[in-house]
């Protein structure tokens, strides 16, 4: 595995929805709850904490926490968590975090969703590998929760 295959997951989907209903699905926290599975305690702001509980069932104990990065309009949301975060066990520098973006292309059907989540190499060698395989299910998953949302809502 290169070095590259253990910072990187990257995942897209391509959706029968507007770019403008995909937009509001992930930058709406309350939307945003409902097919992650969290429950925040408040909006997206570039540069701002997001926090809340996660509701995944098996998850219910952990803690939300993100910075949002970015919000370009319908094209780009990007926000940062701490790898402490399901990692307690390590020591982590104040400013590491992982990077998780949605990139929005319309299609000819609907919005291609890449989601790249980047940052990895920050968790320790023994656990990287156990780290990036479940999160690469859980974007499996996520994909498709925000497709079934996406299409059941508008």
């Amino acid at each position: 595995m290169s070095p590259s295959d253990q910072d990187r997951i990257q995942k897209t989907v391509d959706l029968a929805a507007p770019v403008s209903r995909v937009w509001r699905a992930l930058t709406d926290h309350v939307e945003f709850g409902r097919w992650f599975h969290v429950r925040l305690d408040g909006p997206f702001r570039v540069g701002e904490t997001t926090t809340g509980n996660v509701t995944y069932p098996g998850h219910e104990d952990m803690q939300w926490e993100s910075v949002t990065e970015r919000m370009e309009h319908e094209r780009l949301f990007a926000f940062t968590w701490p790898p402490g975060a399901i990692d307690p066990e390590s020591t982590y520098s104040d400013d590491a975090k992982i990077l998780v973006e949605f990139h929005l292309q319309p299609t000819a059907n609907g919005t291609r969703l890449t989601i790249t989540e980047t940052g990895f190499l920050q968790f320790p060698a023994s656990k990287r590998a156990e780290v990036l395989r479940s999160n690469k299910e859980g974007w499996e998953l996520q994909a498709g929760n925000i497709a079934a949302h996406v299409m059941s809502q508008e």
